[in-house]
């Protein structure tokens, strides 16, 4: 269900980018490039009402990345993309910045970084309690005698599993404040190149996970190309 509901959320979303393209090719009036910038936000916004049901029901899948393309999942991080990441891709599509919005964006960057090696720690200490739980000798085996304490042990490491849910929360509440507070630093003109700049990024792993699917069915038609016309 949620995979089908995200194709559908990345069909509009590619909709939108189009017409956020357009308007900006169009050099519209500050005014009215804000309103196309604030639907890609609202939509971005949608993407987690979508989300937080499938943390709820099966959090592993979202963290698997099996929803998304082959090269999307190398830069998975906790269900999605590094906030930190994405404005490393503002600062360098977006010109020029002023002093002032280049010290924000910095600070911003800063921010991002520290709260994502927090989560990242403790996600760390979350798998290796979770490791020890589970290979505690009172789930060596479930003989009649060692029932209570194996039931108890596994009541256990059901519990820590369900604090992941709340790091995949955080991490989405993270990346949604880091686009709304890019938006406050930013011109619309220049939120509207760096939505473009890291719809067009995902949109290059998703091509480049297709040339990786069918690299075996290329590598003939490539093997014809090199060898030439016969005589």
């Amino acid at each position: 269900m949620f995979d089908v509901e995200y194709a559908r959320w990345q069909e509009e979303h590619n909709r939108l980018m189009y017409e956020l393209r357009a308007a900006l090719q169009q050099h519209l009036p500050e005014g009215e490039l804000q309103m196309y910038v604030e639907s890609c936000l609202a939509h971005h916004d949608e993407v987690l009402a979508i989300k937080d049901a499938v943390i709820k029901g099966d959090v592993f899948h979202l963290i698997s990345g099996v929803w998304r393309s082959p090269a999307e999942r190398c830069f998975l991080w906790l269900g999605g993309f590094r906030p930190s990441e994405v404005i490393k891709m503002v600062l360098s599509h977006v010109d020029p910045l002023t002093e002032q919005q280049i010290v924000a964006v910095y600070g911003l960057q800063q921010s991002a970084v520290q709260t994502e090696e927090a989560l990242s720690q403790g996600l760390d200490t979350l798998y290796q309690a979770l490791s020890d739980t589970v290979v505690s000798d009172a789930l060596t085996c479930c003989s009649t005698p060692n029932v209570s304490n194996y039931m108890g042990q596994m009541g256990l490491a059901v519990h820590k599993l369900t604090t992941l849910e709340g790091f995949v929360r955080q991490a989405e509440k993270l990346r949604q404040q880091m686009l709304h507070r890019l938006h406050q630093v930013l011109t619309a003109r220049q939120m509207a190149r760096s939505l473009l700049a890291v719809s067009d990024y995902f949109h290059r792993l998703r091509v480049l996970s297709s040339f990786w699917v069918n690299r075996n069915r290329m590598a003939p038609q490539d093997q014809q190309l090199e060898a030439g016309p016969h005589t």
